[in-house]
């Protein structure tokens, strides 16, 4: 786990940040709407991270750039998705950062984290699906390391509708 830096978001010439972790899941769509309501009444930037995690037959290094490519192109597919998706939403004037790595997911949102003291809360969306509320909650907040984790962890129902949300955040 990185050192917890301070955050400077509320510091002059910074600005507060809420970081996304961004996959196909449905639930995505959720936290992205509660991060940018949020975001916009507080003068904030979304961070929207892609990961893209090692696969195990990546040891052959033309495997592991079509891989790569692969999911470069689909992240960039999914920024400009959600992107378009909070303008329809009335969110345009709400800025935002994409951000694609390499990487296991939970070591990844560490680092990134740790490299902009600007990020203040990250958002996740839990799952509707009756086994549970999704991989990444479940790692992240039903674990031993919710408690070390550097900053606030948001969790957004996934069944919330759009007004509900606006209405919360």
């Amino acid at each position: 786990m990185p050192t917890m830096k301070t955050r400077r978001s509320f510091e002059a010439g910074h600005q507060r940040k809420f970081l996304l972790i961004i996959d196909e899941a449905p639930e995505v769509e959720s936290a992205i709407y509660f991060a940018a309501s949020r975001a916009a009444h507080s003068g904030g930037t979304l961070v929207m991270l892609y990961v893209i995690e090692p696969q195990g037959y990546q040891h052959w290094m033309g495997v592991r750039q079509i891989h790569v490519e692969e999911e470069t192109n689909k992240a960039k597919a999914l920024f400009r998705l959600h992107r378009r998706k909070l303008n329809q939403a009335g969110f345009e004037a709400v800025e935002s950062e994409d951000i694609i790595k390499e990487g296991s997911k939970v070591d990844t949102i560490m680092e990134t984290i740790d490299e902009d003291e600007d990020i203040g809360i990250m958002v996740l969306g839990a799952s509707t699906d009756p086994k549970g509320p999704g991989p990444l909650v479940s790692t992240l907040v039903g674990s031993k390391a919710a408690g070390a984790f550097p900053i606030p962890i948001t969790v957004v129902p996934g069944q919330l509708s759009l007004d509900y949300i606006k209405a919360l955040a």
